[in-house]
């Protein structure tokens, strides 16, 4: 049963375009909130509003706030979207209709290489990475489940396309809320690199990944069906891998045991770049994956103004993470241009 509050709005943060922060009052008590504005409108003070309380409550890292649920004083008039058919979120009580990038027609091969993130604090490094290096003019972002689902929660993806580094936004499956709406990751990235033109896509979850300490249930695990839908679609296929030399978890440092869950069950073989001194595990499933040593410029990154935290650790406390996803997006730009030139 939904952890449902009854709330009032006391405090609104700063104005934003597709999510807005508060501070709600239950019981007498003062709680951070978030707003979905393209679900529920948005909120001023004194209204009266139903919020989930259930991540809030459980001291959630990522999720650690309530979300309105409905705004009673002015929620109740929505006229949902105009010519939209298809539902997403659906079958809950919070199923709303979307237009879809997918068309009619499939042409494959794409012939475009996709870097799959285990994470969306990769997003940043990877695009920066690229651009710095050249190859591609037009870097696009699908997001996909593992993470947050809401498109407009993602900071770093409205800084990057503040600063020209992401082409376009697309959520895709039960993700919603970007610039346009897939029903499917290979929808989506067959409609970025062919109708809008990307040189090259970035796949993978939003902010704040659903974790477990098992081997299979985690968020992580989306990275396995992106990966497959661009090698189904023809695209040169990169995984960015998840690292740490920080994380106090032993089964994530060095490579992750996401990332290498991800590598024995993949049917196929992809690139998997790793800064230079990395050495590729040497078990058969693993090896087969094509392993590139990749230099990186760490330092230039951290002088960007880009983010530099993963999971409460700046890039001080671990490098290796963002040498990582920095070595996932020269490898990147490389496979750009060289289909670019082909």
């Amino acid at each position: 049963m939904l952890k449902l509050r009854r709330a009032r709005v006391v405090e609104l943060g700063p104005p934003g375009d597709a999510e807005q922060t508060m501070t709600v009052e239950i019981a007498g008590a003062r709680r951070l909130a978030v707003c979905q504005i393209g679900l529920v409108g948005p909120c001023e003070l004194g209204d009266e509003v139903i919020v989930n309380v259930e991540a809030r409550d459980l001291a959630l890292g990522s999720g650690g706030f309530d979300i309105v649920h409905v705004n009673l004083t002015r929620g109740l008039h929505g006229l949902g979207t105009d010519g939209a058919h298809v539902l997403k979120l659906n079958y809950t009580s919070l199923q709303h209709a979307v237009r879809t990038v997918e068309g009619p027609q499939m042409s494959v091969p794409l012939a475009r290489p996709v870097a799959v993130l285990a994470l969306h604090g990769q997003l940043a490094p990877v695009a920066w990475a690229l651009a710095r290096v050249g190859g591609a003019n037009r870097l696009g972002y699908v997001q996909t489940a593992g993470g947050a689902l809401p498109g407009g929660h993602s900071r770093v993806v409205r800084e990057l396309r503040e600063r020209g580094l992401l082409a376009g936004h697309l959520t895709a499956g039960p993700a919603f809320g970007g610039e346009g709406e897939a029903i499917s990751t290979a929808g989506a990235l067959h409609h970025g690199l062919r109708e809008l033109g990307w040189d090259a896509a970035v796949c993978g979850p939003g902010p704040g990944i659903v974790g477990s300490d098992s081997a299979l249930g985690h968020g992580g695990m989306a990275a396995l069906d992106s990966a497959h839908c661009s090698l189904a679609l023809g695209c040169r296929t990169l995984l960015v891998p998840r690292m740490s030399s920080g994380d106090p978890r032993p089964r994530h440092r060095g490579i992750s045991h996401h990332t290498l869950t991800v590598l024995e069950l993949l049917l196929e073989a992809v690139i998997v770049a790793v800064p230079r001194g990395v050495r590729a595990p040497r078990r058969p499933r693993l090896a087969r994956h094509d392993w590139r040593a990749t230099a990186i410029d760490l330092p230039a990154y951290a002088a960007s103004g880009l983010p530099a935290q993963t999971m409460g650790r700046s890039l001080v406390a671990d490098p290796l993470f963002f040498a990582a996803a920095l070595a996932g997006g020269v490898a990147l730009a490389g496979e750009a241009a060289r289909e670019l030139a082909a």
